[in-house]
């Protein structure tokens, strides 16, 4: 593993400049900046748990853990921290749901984690092996924006539930996060959740909704609970279905970090860490979920930081993963997070759900996916359509059940790869049929 060299002077970058992952500036700035990726960390990362029943503070600490391990397994040429996956809400909230009469819905919920890590690092083993074009054609754009935009509009019934039990403070919060995101530039703007939540919380405080006896109770330093997976039950394996998806998920949002970083550094040999990365992702998930953290990925939030500072030193995630570390071993400080009341997480969840789905918009936008081809409208229309319906397919006394996430997703692969293969057999090449024609007149008397 390598050291880091002192980039320059050691205390600022010079303009152009910018602090590679095997440099560093001195201590006290690469605290600071560590810091920092602490912050921007902070308000996504603890969203997860609260919003799926899992203790605050062992997904902080194997959140650290997980970073420091990535670090070791990229060999300190990648930096990132990785923070509390969304896309493993929806399917965590459908488990512990469908087990909770059983009691051990949490232990439903790490079984599909640890699944869903095990594969992934498998999936990196290959691109380490054999690069990662196979990935690019089997997950193009229209597939990859459509998967990350079901995950998160699946989510919109979650984020009324919480909505609705207070709706004066939910509005609250979602409007001044929304200032604080249109308000603010740089670093306070990247952070606007983490605010907005601040705000939504001294709001609630001041109506009377904050219930603070579990933290009177808790004690300022202790170690976090750990929760085990359940492999037991047939209903559990049947479960873990659910949670496959988010593998594609987790493959698009790596993929993208090692090929940004490449491109802010302007060092293309960076995308030659991409399967290490997902390994790295891997086995931290696996880890997190056979102990009773959530899933994990790499953060858009650091990626801002970064793109800020100049600094991609990866000095400054060793002191992010220790910080996190640290704070994970106060059972009060989770506590303190876990009396975030309904109507906070309400207001900020509307906005965050929708967040993802246009984050899977934006993977359209950017790839300029074309939506004249029937097979691109078609893979994109019906999977989100089952997924904000809610869809879902089960089997009588069995125990059995698929949700909308699941049958989405299989409905977007098949409907795209199958298009894509029958247009081939056709001998129509990479061109579709006539586009579909505009639904309804395009001007002037529809007669």
């Amino acid at each position: 593993m390598s050291l880091w060299k002192i980039h320059g002077d050691g205390r600022t970058v010079e303009p152009g400049a910018v602090v590679r992952p095997d440099e560093r500036l001195n201590w006290p700035a690469t605290i600071a900046i560590g810091v920092q990726h602490v912050v921007a960390m902070f308000g996504a990362t603890f969203l997860v748990p609260i919003l799926t029943g899992f203790p605050v503070p062992t997904t902080l600490l194997f959140s650290g853990v997980g970073t420091i391990l990535f670090l070791l397994i990229t060999r300190n040429k990648l930096p990132s921290y990785l923070g509390s996956s969304f896309a493993f809400i929806a399917p965590v909230t459908a488990a512990t749901a469908a087990h909770a009469s059983g009691g051990n819905g949490i232990g439903a919920a790490l079984a599909g984690i640890v699944a869903v890590g095990v594969l992934l690092a498998l999936i990196g083993v290959v691109v380490h092996i054999a690069g990662v074009k196979w990935v690019d054609r089997f997950l193009p754009p229209v597939l990859a924006g459509t998967i990350v935009a079901l995950i998160g509009f699946n989510l919109a019934g979650a984020a009324y539930g919480n909505f609705a039990k207070a709706p004066v403070t939910a509005t609250f919060t979602l409007t001044i996060t929304i200032v604080f995101a249109v308000l603010f530039r740089g670093f306070l703007g990247r952070i606007s959740i983490f605010l907005g939540v601040i705000a939504g919380y001294v709001f609630a405080a001041f109506r009377g909704e904050l219930d603070f006896s579990a933290v009177d109770k808790a004690a300022w330093v202790g170690l976090p609970s750990f929760h085990f997976p359940d492999f037991g039950t047939p209903s559990v394996w049947s479960g873990i279905a659910m949670f496959l998806p988010v593998v594609l998920v987790l493959i698009a949002e790596n993929v993208g970090h090692v090929r940004g970083v490449a491109t802010m550094v302007e060092d293309p040999e960076i995308n030659a860490q991409t399967g290490k990365a997902l390994i790295a992702d891997g086995v931290s998930t696996t880890i997190a979920g056979f102990f009773g953290g959530s899933g994990t990925t790499t953060y858009g939030e650091n990626i801002g930081v970064m793109a800020s500072t100049r600094v991609y030193s990866t000095a400054a995630y060793w002191v992010a993963g220790i910080a996190a570390i640290l704070l994970s071993l106060s059972p009060k400080f989770g506590a303190i997070i876990n009396s975030v009341p309904a109507g906070v997480l309400g207001g900020i969840t509307t906005g965050l759900y929708g967040l993802i789905g246009v984050i899977g918009i934006k993977i359209w936008v950017d790839n300029r996916v074309d939506f004249s081809r029937p097979v691109n409208q078609y893979t994109a229309a019906v999977a989100l359509i089952i997924a904000v319906g809610g869809f879902s397919i089960s089997i009588k006394d069995s125990g059995f059940m698929l949700g909308g996430i699941v049958i989405a997703t299989v409905a977007a692969i098949i409907i795209y790869h199958g298009g894509n293969a029958i247009a081939r057999l056709r001998r129509s090449g990479a061109d579709d049929p006539r586009p579909l024609e505009a639904v309804g007149p395009m001007g002037g008397d529809p007669a």
